[in-house]
């Protein structure tokens, strides 16, 4: 996967390159890479068997590269971001809860009265009602205004009526004001809290101070009474270090003696070695038969020579008497007679 894209990028970036296939060498197609790679003017100071694995540090920097040159060559530019655009609520004095008006008590009176039509009296009868009323009393113009209502029925009705006429505020909790009550009832808790912590501090700081100054004064003491002791003790200890350098230095001197002692130890089982060989070899009578039988073997041998020497002197004796018969015969047959020599 790893050639092919980068194979794929090599092409996009303008280089021709062929598709690696399965069967190919992946040294030689890692190489190719590379190549190309510094073709393209990036370093590439890593061995390519860091690519063989097809993953790690150096393959995405590789792929980086190339994606980089790739995009280079379409002329790929990154344009300005351009964000949606949000449609904002209209904003109306009706949706902020903090804010009370006349139209949104109407509106969730009607909503509470659709919802519990039994528990509530309609309007619209109390307003043909009124109207009756109201006309009646504009033709008695002359007459008193009663009201022929009973209060009992009435203060009944307004006991019935006046739960579902209750209307709560709903805060938000994103209001500023909201935001510095908070603070100010947390910074009223922070100091009530300093106020009884702060006592309890200052009475811990000073028992802390006490005590420290009592182990001072005490320390002081204990020193002042042992101050002998101390003195004593880096006697001691001085004493301790001068022994332990005699001892290091006695114990340099008992491995060298021992040493010494292995070495002549060694010589002198050598020399008892030697000591018992010769021994051994003087109350042995074997070498003085040997060294006999070699005395006679080589006076047979002497005899033996002596006959052989008399034979070859009898023969070169009597080789030399024929060569001197011979010479003799040679010089006679030479010699011219006198009487052959006139007759010439």
């Amino acid at each position: 996967m790893f050639c092919t894209f980068a194979a794929w990028l090599i092409n996009k970036a303008g280089h021709p390159f062929e598709q690696p296939q399965e069967y190919d060498d992946p040294n030689a197609t890692i190489s190719n890479i590379l190549s190309e790679l510094r073709s393209f003017g990036r370093p590439a100071d890593f061995p390519p068997s860091k690519l063989k694995s097809g993953y790690g540090e150096h393959v995405c920097y590789v792929l980086d590269c190339l994606a980089e040159e790739a995009l280079k060559y379409i002329g790929f530019t990154w344009k300005r971001p351009t964000y949606p655009v949000e449609e904002l609520e209209e904003e109306t004095v009706a949706d902020d809860d903090a804010e009370l008006t006349l139209n949104k008590v109407d509106e969730e009176f009607l909503e509470e009265e659709t919802d519990n039509e039994e528990n509530f009296i309609d309007l619209n009868v109390l307003k043909a009602q009124t109207y009756r009323l109201d006309m009646n009393e504009s033709a008695k113009q002359g007459d008193i205004l009663e009201s022929t209502t009973d209060a009992a029925e009435w203060s009944l009705e307004v006991e019935r009526v006046l739960p579902q006429l209750r209307v709560t505020i709903r805060t938000d909790n994103k209001d500023w004001r909201i935001h510095v009550d908070q603070m100010h009832q947390h910074r009223s808790g922070i100091e009530s809290a300093l106020k009884e912590t702060k006592g309890f501090l200052d009475k811990l700081h000073n028992e802390t101070s006490r005590t420290l100054e009592k182990i001072s004064s005490r320390e002081k003491y204990i020193n002042s009474q042992l101050e002998h002791l101390v003195q004593e003790y880096r006697a001691a200890q001085a004493q301790l270090s001068e022994a332990r350098e005699r001892y290091q230095q006695g114990n340099g001197g008992v491995t060298e003696r021992t040493r010494l002692l292995s070495e002549v130890t060694e010589e002198l089982e050598k020399v008892k070695q030697e000591m018992e060989e010769k021994g051994s070899s003087m109350t042995d009578g074997a070498p003085l038969v040997k060294i006999k039988q070699s005395l006679t073997k080589l006076k047979q041998e002497t005899v033996q020579m002596d006959i052989r020497i008399g034979v070859v002197e009898h023969t070169l004796l009597q080789s030399k008497l024929k060569e001197k018969s011979n010479m003799t015969r040679d010089m006679h047959a030479t010699v011219i007679p006198e009487s052959a020599i006139g007759s010439y």
